[in-house]
Order: C-alpha cells, then sequence, then structure tokens
C-alpha cells in the first residue's frame, strides 16, 4: 500500500507522514476515528517536515478518511492552516479525495474558510493526476529558486 522507497517520518493511529521519493511531504489518513491528539501530532509532525524541506509541497491522501468533525475543520482552518503558511512554508497542496461523500463534503467546508489563505491547492480523484501536478509544483519551485 505504501511505496517503500519513501521514508516514513512520522506514524500514529491517525495517519502517516512521509517524504516523498518525488521531493514532497505525503500525509495519508488511516480509516476510521481520530483521537484528538493523536490527529493534531500527525499534523504538527507534517507542518515540522514541510518545514524541513522547504518547498511547502504536500500531498494529502483522505482517500481512506472519516470525515472531519466540526471541531476537526475548526481548528484545522483557524489554527493549523494558518501557523503552517507561515512557520511550516506551505504553499502547494494536492488533495485525494475521499471514497467516503461525508469526508468530501467537510473538505468542502474547510475549503470554502481557507479560499483567503496564501495557499495553493487542488483536489484529485486519482493520485496520478495529484502527483503530476504536484511535480509541476516542485518543477516551478526549482526553476524560481535556482
Amino acid at each position: 500500500m505504501f511505496p517503500p522507497s519513501n521514508r516514513l517520518y512520522f506514524e500514529n493511529a491517525a495517519g502517516r507522514v512521509e517524504e516523498d521519493r518525488g521531493g514532497f511531504v505525503r500525509l495519508t489518513y488511516m480509516p476510521g476515528r481520530r483521537e484528538a491528539s493523536a490527529w493534531h501530532g500527525l499534523l504538527q509532525h507534517t507542518k515540522h517536515l514541510l518545514m524541513r524541506q522547504g518547498q511547502g509541497i504536500l500531498l494529502v491522501d483522505q482517500r481512506r478518511m472519516q470525515a472531519f468533525t466540526l471541531e476537526e475543520q475548526r481548528w484545522l482552518v483557524e489554527e493549523w492552516l494558518p501557523l503552517t503558511i507561515v512557520e511550516g512554508g506551505y504553499r502547494y497542496g494536492a488533495i485525494v479525495q475521499a471514497h467516503d461523500a461525508f469526508a468530501r463534503l467537510a473538505m468542502d467546508t474547510v475549503r470554502l474558510h481557507a479560499q483567503n489563505m496564501q495557499l495553493t491547492y487542488r483536489y484529485f480523484t486519482d493520485e496520478a493526476e495529484a502527483i503530476a501536478w504536484l511535480r509541476a509544483q516542485t518543477q516551478e519551485f526549482a526553476f524560481r529558486y535556482s
């Protein structure tokens, strides 16, 4: 399920964070309910890896994810995203959408609240398309800063 050539950075019951061989950070959600402390820890490690890598490019695999609760939506939009943009340099996100319709609806709410942030993101149903888009962002980053 997880490509062996990616480098595991952090994993808990909520998901896993990896340094993808494509040069971006990969966040993969596990199925089922999330405990707040595990989820916060997962996202804090995601922010730290984004900061360490310095490109601000993230693939979020939500395919098996359960819908965000209202409190998770609030924390994501009001706390984690703003801090991760500023401290972690998060600039580009490709989100592979959840299979669960309620999870997709919850992300629509997050998307509406996050639309005015300094973040470019796209939603995909196909992981290969998401990775292709991220690679284009990686190439643009390398071109600008070389």
